[in-house]
């Protein structure tokens, strides 16, 4: 059977994806600050937006005068296609987010369903493990915005800290369990060189491309290149020749 899928916008990071993501899927995006997590999000996003499938950028810790900043960096112009009703940035908290998944009046709620939106942003899903401190509960918060995305088809990137402290503390709700996707973006060194590296470690129910490939940001964001050959223990941080 094949699987509808959602490009983003990436070339060779679709051609990993075997085209792009699952429709609908909730794909966990895991990396340290300034690796590109939110690079991505911006190319996923406006890709979208030029395909007709509207998006929504929620997020918990920027105001939306420093993501249009950050995208006109990389040549996007976020407020143009939130004139054209193509993009929706909502500044809220963790709470109140989730809150409003449970809520069919809340304005969040409204807004997901009157504009259509197909695509997703969250930054960052970290954010709640500042809600409670109890796994069990933490899990039921992850498991209730999963479900809530899915429930309305909704393809959805949650951006994460890959500290390894925010990142222990965030996956004792089971986050990379929950997620359909996971895709690591990492710092690694080569030949005494700071190098970036891309992987998909997981995709559930479809095929992906298991090479870790070489990546850099730029004007227009991502650029996906070849893979990582004749090294090992590059997702160490630390890679050697084979």
């Amino acid at each position: 059977m094949t699987i509808p899928r959602v490009a983003t916008g990436i070339p060779g990071l679709d051609k990993m994806l075997r085209g792009g993501m699952p429709q609908g899927a909730v794909v966990l995006v895991r990396g340290a600050p300034g690796t590109g997590k939110t690079s991505l999000a911006f190319q996923f996003l406006v890709h979208g937006a030029k395909q007709g499938e509207p998006g929504l950028f929620i997020t918990f810790e920027e105001f939306p005068d420093s993501l249009y900043r950050d995208a006109a960096s990389l040549g996007f112009d976020l407020q143009v296609l939130e004139r054209e009703g193509k993009l929706h940035i909502i500044f809220t908290s963790p709470a109140v987010f989730l809150e409003s998944l449970k809520e069919p009046d809340s304005l969040i709620y409204r807004r997901l369903m009157s504009m259509d939106i197909r695509r997703a942003v969250l930054d960052s899903a970290t954010h709640f493990t500042r809600l409670t401190d109890d796994r069990l509960e933490l899990r039921s918060i992850y498991t209730t915005l999963a479900n809530s995305l899915r429930r309305e088809q909704i393809t959805t990137l949650l951006l994460s800290e890959e500290k390894r402290t925010d990142y222990q503390r965030a996956d004792r709700g089971a986050l990379s369990f929950l997620a359909d996707g996971i895709i690591l973006l990492r710092y690694v060194e080569v030949e005494s060189e700071i190098q970036r590296a891309i992987v998909v470690l997981k995709m559930r129910g479809t095929d992906h491309a298991h090479e870790i490939c070489h990546y850099r940001v730029g004007a227009g964001g991502l650029i996906v290149e070849d893979a990582f050959r004749g090294r090992r223990a590059i997702l160490s941080g630390i890679s050697r020749r084979i």
